[in-house]
């Protein structure tokens, strides 16, 4: 039998470097602890400096429109934009347009309203609640006249306000009409057979799934489907009508309503549009108020800065904190 033995002066080193080991592992403990500390100190400074900024901008937003108010004429004009698909949550959503046109012709200091439209149109939804706005709060105020200003493009739902004005103007490159509905799919029943794929569709209903793009069309769905359309298209045409009364020449050109698209020098000579212009000339030579007033609704400069933060801020955070995953680059 034979005992490992160490001599007096082995052992003591090897206390000696076990000792050496624990104040290495205390020295590294520390310091990791104090790079806690201090990066929890730095969180907290970092988000104190942004309640800061985000307190002096929210500060801030109402004295801008106090000081763009303070510099308003005694009379202007108000300018209200439509841009972009008109639909529900967008820019030009139908609560947006209704809020800023209420708001203009509420303000007794506006002289006429001017609606500058670059849109290829969307909802008819949408576009049916702004076009029945406009014509009572032109019934409401008949001494504040409404007129729309296509610019680049006034299409489809866009047109279909614009057609509530008392007049309407573009430039005479401007793409003015489209006055038509449509609604698109595709079929892909051949490719799933080609691939062997068989499509199982449980409904309660006949005609459930009749937009299916995996099924085969039937004849008298798709004839459905169309009376849909066909009957939007009138209240369409119906509207345009009303608004627009004797100036369109749709009888002498009955392609007005197929859905064809015009420059605005043509539209003019078909009765779509009033006369060429801009949005400041308009509000120059027609309403006698150059000054124009934005009216749109918009963000504020807040809530601006706060969602282009908002996508950024929980990434930044999980930096700060130690918890950021795993990324290619």
């Amino acid at each position: 039998m034979t005992d490992e033995w160490k001599s007096p002066s082995k052992a003591s080193a090897d206390s000696g470097d076990d000792k050496s080991w624990k104040l290495l592992e205390k020295t590294l403990l520390a310091g990791v602890q104090e790079q806690r500390r201090s990066r929890r100190w730095g969180i907290f400074f970092k988000l104190l400096t942004f309640t800061y900024l985000l307190g002096v901008l929210a500060m801030l937003s109402p004295l801008v429109d106090l000081e763009k108010s303070a510099t308003r004429g005694a009379h202007y004009t108000a300018l209200i934009e439509v841009r972009g698909v008109i639909a529900d949550k967008e820019s030009s959503s139908a609560d947006n347009l209704v809020s800023s046109l209420r708001a203009a012709f509420e303000d007794s200091k506006v002289k006429g309203v001017v609606l500058r439209i670059n849109s290829p149109g969307g909802s008819p939804v949408q576009s049916g609640y702004v076009y029945d706005e406009i014509r009572r709060l032109r019934a409401l105020h008949p001494d504040t006249k409404l007129y729309a200003v296509i610019s680049d493009l006034g299409a489809s739902g866009a047109y279909y306000i614009a057609s509530a004005a008392d007049q309407i103007y573009a430039d005479k490159a401007s793409l003015v009409g489209s006055i038509g509905v449509t609604a698109a799919g595709y079929g892909f029943v051949g490719t799933m057979e080609k691939l062997g794929v068989e499509r199982r569709t449980y409904t309660s209903g006949e005609h459930k799934s009749f937009l299916d793009p995996f099924q085969p069309q039937k004849a008298d769905e798709t004839q459905f489907w169309q009376g849909v359309l066909d009957t939007t298209h009138r209240q369409f045409i119906a509207s345009v009508k009303q608004g627009r009364g004797d100036r369109l020449k749709d009888k002498e050109h009955p392609e007005l309503f197929s859905g064809l698209i015009w420059s605005g020098e043509q539209a003019m000579q078909l009765g779509l549009v009033d006369g060429l212009g801009s949005a400041s000339s308009v509000a120059r030579d027609v309403i006698g108020e150059k000054e124009l007033v934005d009216f749109t609704v918009e963000e504020s400069p807040f809530d601006r800065f706060s969602k282009k933060l908002g996508a950024s801020v929980a990434e930044h955070l999980a930096m700060w904190m130690g918890f950021q995953g795993p990324t290619l680059r």
